[in-house]
Parts: structure tokens; C-alpha cells; sequence
């Protein structure tokens, strides 16, 4: 693939929103799913019951967004995880482990899912803070354990949530997802969401499927 100055392939930690981002970079050899409200979320939780699911977007339809993002992943030939707020010490963990068994240097895409902004096919992606939060908090769990090669991108994802940590659970009820997802009644699972570091699972697609890593 040619280079672009878009590509961030001088950098080991990389990030950019959604497919479009996830071809805009250059091909790593991990690629982070972020999509907190609800995709990467509720797979981790499940992932953490013993459960294996199944990479199907129309299985999540409430996040398809994340699942195509995945799917995309995959056929690229990367290393697939699942990460959101509350694994994201344990995603900077495996992916330290992976390099280390790799015994080399290994290239990480983070990529937020970001929310479509309407129902109807090829609706454009939006901005969503929770995403931009999880990124950011697994960016920052990386340079904590020396994986600290960042772009700018990745970089200023670490840094927003640096700043903002202390109202991560304001900001995901506040935002626009978590008003959405309260209007349903689901303010417990935007709570859940908001935990950083509760969990240790790490989802990784392997076969089709997301299991325990």
C-alpha cells in the first residue's frame, strides 16, 4: 500500500473512527475495536461469563457499527481485540504479550467505532465521546507499560482522557449515546460502561467468534 500522511504507519500505536479510519491507516498487526455504548462493552462482559459470541453484525444490531469495524479488522489479517473503559489496563497487558511473543515490534491500531448518526444504510459516522474516552484510556494504559511510540491522534486521544478522567461517568450519561441509551431505561448498563479497569477478560476474535484471550 503506498504511503499517505494519513497513515500513521511511523508510529506504533495508531488511531483513527471507524472503517474509513481503520483503511486510512497503515496495516497493523493489532488492531483495538473501541465501542463502549454497547458493542465492546457487553462483549467483554459476556466474554467474562465464559460465553463465546459470535462476530455477527446483525446479532448487534444496537452496535453494528463495532461489529462491522471488527469484521473489517479480521479480513485485514490482524489481531482482533475488543476494548472499552473497563479493560483497558488488560488490553494494554495482551498486547504486550502478544509482542512479546511475536519477538518483535508490533504495530497497534485503536480505533473507535464512533456512533452512526441515523438508521438508514450509509448513514455518516458521528462523534462519540465514550469512544474517544475508551481509546483513549487504552492509549494511556499502553505508554504506562512502555508502549508509548504514539501519533498524534493517539496521543490526543490519551490526553482527553487524562484530563477528563475524574468525569468519565458524567460524561457517558451526558452524551449523546448515554441519553439515548437512559431514554431506554438502560441507565445501569451506561453506569456499567463508565468503570474503568473493572474488568481483566479481553475479548480476541478467533474463528468467527470473540472468546477469552
Amino acid at each position: 500500500m503506498p504511503e499517505s500522511p494519513f497513515d500513521q504507519r511511523r508510529y506504533q500505536v495508531r488511531h483513527d473512527w471507524g472503517t474509513e479510519g481503520l483503511g486510512r491507516l497503515a496495516p497493523a498487526d493489532v488492531v483495538v475495536v473501541v465501542d463502549v455504548l454497547r458493542f465492546s462493552t457487553t462483549v467483554t462482559d459476556a466474554v467474562a461469563r465464559g460465553e463465546a459470541v459470535a462476530l455477527d453484525a446483525e446479532a448487534h444490531a444496537a452496535s453494528i457499527n463495532g461489529a462491522a469495524v471488527a469484521q473489517a479488522a479480521g479480513a485485514s489479517g490482524a489481531v482482533v481485540l475488543l476494548g472499552c473503559l473497563r479493560n483497558a489496563a488488560a488490553v494494554a497487558r495482551v498486547v504486550l504479550d502478544l509482542q512479546h511473543a511475536r519477538g518483535a515490534r508490533t504495530s497497534i491500531a485503536v480505533i473507535a467505532a464512533g456512533e452512526l448518526a441515523g438508521r438508514e444504510a450509509g448513514a455518516p459516522l458521528r462523534f462519540a465521546v465514550e469512544d474517544q474516552l475508551g481509546a483513549g484510556a487504552i492509549v494511556d494504559a499502553l505508554g504506562d507499560l512502555g508502549v508509548d511510540h504514539t501519533s498524534p491522534e493517539a496521543a490526543s486521544a490519551c490526553e482527553v482522557f487524562r484530563g477528563l478522567r475524574g468525569a468519565v461517568r458524567h460524561l457517558l450519561t451526558a452524551g449523546g449515546s448515554g441519553q439515548e441509551l437512559l431514554d431506554r431505561d438502560a441507565r445501569d448498563e451506561v453506569l456499567n460502561a463508565s468503570v474503568v479497569d473493572a474488568a481483566s477478560v479481553v475479548p480476541i476474535l478467533r474463528d468467527g467468534a470473540f472468546v477469552a484471550y
